[in-house]
């Protein structure tokens, strides 16, 4: 904040202090792509994981929160119906829900089935409940491979550069840190950059994880709620 002390006219003659080279310090010039130049060729596959991992985990969050995945006011609401003997009724509620809500999929899949055995609409339900909740997972795969091959390709990225490193020394008269410098930089990067993938893809695939399953408990509670209600009421 020094930079911008004193009056104006003072500060309109004040410069970024550079080295004797005119650059900036190291310091202050190591930036990403600083740091992605010195992680070698392997920095090259991590930037197409990290970016697909954020895509993934960015398109399934979005997807997620466009599909209205609580099952409480739901359930109330399609129960009440349901104590009414009001099956059309409930029908035609959820009807007006299942653009947006993929537990209301689920419970109209069952109350279609509403006029036969317990275990046919049990069986509605469960194959409309594995569709759906295969659509939410869809790309839950995807982080899972990136979160195991991100780390796999940073260590390999080690392995090449302590490979270069042991080779400067091999070929060197003189030992000395500056001439591994290369290859430690290159182990040492790609190794964090793999690691930090991979526990973006492992975090984000746990929570999408843990909404998903969340979800299926709680549709599959009210499905048997629904459909003890209805064999109880002779419908």
């Amino acid at each position: 904040m020094a930079l911008f002390a004193g009056p104006p006219s003072q500060r309109r003659g004040k410069r970024v202090t550079l080295g004797q080279d005119g650059k900036m310090s190291n310091a202050e010039g190591l930036q990403l792509l600083e740091f992605f130049r010195m992680g070698g060729i392997f920095m090259w596959p991590l930037l197409v994981f990290s970016i697909a991992t954020v895509s993934i985990a960015l398109e399934r969050v979005i997807f997620l929160l466009s599909h209205d995945l609580r099952m409480e006011e739901l359930n109330r609401n399609v129960m009440k119906y349901a104590r009414e003997k009001d099956i059309a009724g409930a029908k035609e509620y959820l009807a007006g829900k299942t653009k947006r809500s993929a537990g209301a999929r689920i419970l109209l899949a069952l109350l279609n089935r509403a006029g036969q055995s317990e275990s046919m609409m049990e069986k509605a339900a469960e194959t409309e409940a594995l569709n759906r909740v295969n659509e939410l997972e869809s790309g839950f795969d995807f982080l899972t491979a990136l979160g195991a091959i991100s780390p796999l390709t940073g260590f390999l990225g080690t392995v090449s550069g302590m490979i270069g490193a042991f080779k400067s020394i091999a070929e060197a008269t003189e030992v000395n840190a500056q001439i591994v410098a290369n290859g430690i930089y290159e182990a040492l990067i790609t190794t964090v950059f793999g690691l930090i993938i991979a526990i973006i893809a492992m975090v984000a695939n746990s929570l999408l994880t843990h909404a998903v399953d969340g979800f299926a408990a709680a549709a599959e509670k009210s499905c048997s709620e629904l459909i003890l209600e209805i064999a109880s009421g002779g419908n």
